[in-house]
């Protein structure tokens, strides 16, 4: 990085940031744990000298943050699949539930939105279909930072909200529901081989506010592969070349996860119930009333404010995932 000329080229300047990203993802909790067990070491040393009492209250502090520093790195530890490093796609689509699922839906984008800007983690809009009553119907983020997949495959599958309806005139509780898939992003070429003569490429013009350079051109790109049926498309960014990159990482992460449902069975009984987003397949439930709980329904993790997940605060949620993916 201190090479004369190393941001001439910006995109290779970024993939090496985002190597060294990594690294320092492993190599910090290690360096970390190291760090807090020589200082018990040298405090128990000290104690042997000047007696157990003198360094007692220090010794406490830093046993409390050795346990700290080991659970971080008993964490890291857990994020050893194959494409856990890499960046994610998270897709959110409303189920049932109406206008309720809609807003559901825009309050799960805020809440990953959240999580990312607490990791420091890049985060990038692919699409984004709004609904004309309110919320949103779908929408594409893509999380570009260390263990990005890792850490939020702990999110796929339907969620649900118990509430007071904001939208219910008579202010009755209503159920509602929506789903949330995540994909690793490739890269490289040859992680899945794509045939583009089974691909249809339409483009078309970007939505959103008038008058914009992407509102007055065909930028946004739609891909449909055709054996499969799956439909991915971009219009986040101005240039049309840009657009139809990212859809095809995103069309590439879409036949992995169809390749991994296959052989996964938690995967291929979850998306086996999700063709409808609705009761029976939920995998965490957010209840709003008549008391205040988030409950994992998959590791019965469960936490009493409500409002504090669904400001991102949803590492605990993770943790007990992949703890538990990890003893089976």
């Amino acid at each position: 990085m201190l090479v004369p000329g190393f941001w001439d080229d910006q995109e290779r300047a970024q993939q090496i940031i985002g190597e060294l990203k990594i690294t320092n993802a492993v190599l910090n909790p290690i360096d970390a744990a190291a760090e807090s067990l020589e200082e018990i070491a040298m405090l128990a040393e000290l104690g042997e000298e000047a007696g157990a009492k003198a360094v007692e209250e220090d010794l406490e502090v830093a046993l409390q943050n050795a346990i700290a520093k080991l659970e971080a790195l008993e964490f890291q530890v857990m994020l050893g699949g194959e494409n856990d490093n890499r960046n994610a796609f998270l897709s959110i689509q409303a189920g049932a539930g109406g206008v309720d699922a809609t807003d559901f839906a825009e309050m799960l984008m805020r809440m990953y939105l959240r999580w990312g800007e607490r990791q420091e983690i890049e985060l990038l809009e692919i699409e984004l279909l709004p609904s004309d009553e309110g919320g949103i119907r779908h929408c594409t983020l893509l999380f570009r930072g260390p263990y990005a997949y890792g850490k939020l495959k702990a999110e796929r599958g339907v969620h649900r909200l118990v509430r007071i309806s904001p939208f219910d005139a008579q202010g009755r509780r209503h159920t509602s529901f929506a789903a949330v898939e995540v994909m690793p992003e490739f890269e490289e070429e040859g992680a899945i081989q794509i045939d583009m003569e089974e691909v249809r490429v339409d483009t078309y013009r970007a939505s959103g506010a008038g008058g914009q350079h992407v509102n007055k051109t065909d930028s946004a790109v739609r891909m449909t592969h055709l054996p499969t049926g799956i439909v991915v498309q971009c219009q986040n960014e101005r240039s049309q070349l840009k657009n139809r990159q990212i859809a095809l990482r995103m069309l590439t992460a879409k036949l992995f996860e169809l390749r991994e449902r296959e052989r996964d069975e938690e995967l291929k009984s979850m998306y086996g119930n999700k063709g409808e987003i609705a009761w029976g397949s939920q995998i965490r439930s957010y209840v709003l009333h008549p008391y205040q709980m988030v409950k994992d329904h998959r590791t019965k993790h469960e936490v009493g404010n409500a409002q504090s997940v669904l400001d991102g605060n949803i590492d605990s949620f993770i943790e007990e995932y992949l703890r538990n993916k990890a003893t089976r």
